[in-house]
């Protein structure tokens, strides 16, 4: 059997992994970390530093792997990301196998949460499918409690509900009528700019919680502008970028 941890670890800031994380580390025998290519390198390169500041002593053997990439020429989104997945979860079933022909415990780091908005748990269900592997979840610090704290403001207002989406349903449903508080995640096309501006401020952070973070708000009439320029700028010298905002009427 083997036993396939995923391990929330927060943002990218090593000061996120919490102690049942750096545990959960340090009792692994394989960690797997992909790589999801040029100009994403530094990603990578955040869960090895993770891993040589919290794992003691020799610690797991550490391999890294490549990650397939979408075929976006698929029309339908959900047959594109579920060929996708697919194909992940083969890859990572050829690397626990090599790895551990044995058996034993293979820890994956997921940034953030694995629950919000992460497919990792789907891909470990298809794992599942192929070999007996016993499945354990440990939460992280989230993009959106990193968002709340770099702009010191709670998510909701007082006795109000809000919603979570992404840009893609933002920008082909426009704002849902549930909530007056839109938190928006997997947005790579400023998908704000699909709403009328009046009377809305929005709450923008980068590269939440880590060393090189940017944040801005106001206004949504004001600031759009500067938050598209500020984006366009930071994803061409890091050569990726991760990004998440908070809409809120009145």
């Amino acid at each position: 059997m083997i036993e396939l941890s995923l391990i929330g670890i927060g943002t990218g800031n090593p000061q996120h992994m919490t102690l049942q994380a750096i545990g959960a580390l340090n009792a692994q025998d394989l960690i797997l970390i992909p790589n999801k290519g040029s100009g994403k390198d530094d990603l990578a390169g955040l869960r090895r530093e993770i891993c040589n500041r919290v794992i003691e002593g020799n610690g797991p053997r550490i391999v890294e792997f490549s990650l397939p990439v979408r075929d976006e020429a698929i029309k339908s989104y959900r047959k594109r990301v579920d060929d996708w997945h697919d194909a992940i979860a083969e890859i990572w079933w050829q690397n626990l196998s090599a790895g551990l022909p044995e058996g034993g415990k293979a820890g994956f780091l997921v940034w953030g949460d694995p629950s919000l908005y992460d497919s990792t748990m789907r891909i470990a269900e298809r794992l599942q499918k192929l070999a007996d592997i016993k499945l354990t979840v440990i939460p992280g610090i989230t993009s959106i409690q990193a968002l709340t704290a770099a702009h010191a403001i709670p998510v909701n207002e007082i006795g109000a509900p809000f919603t979570i989406t992404t840009g893609r349903q933002l920008r082909e449903n426009g704002w849902p009528d549930s909530a007056e508080t839109l938190v928006i995640m997997l947005d790579g096309e400023c998908s704000f700019q699909s709403i009328a501006p009046e009377g809305v401020e929005i709450f923008w952070t980068a590269y939440a919680g880590m060393e090189n973070q940017i944040s801005v708000s106001g206004p949504l009439a004001e600031v759009s502008s500067q938050i598209m320029e500020t984006r366009a700028k930071a994803r061409a010298e890091h050569g990726w970028i991760m990004d998440i905002y908070l809409l809120r009427r009145g």
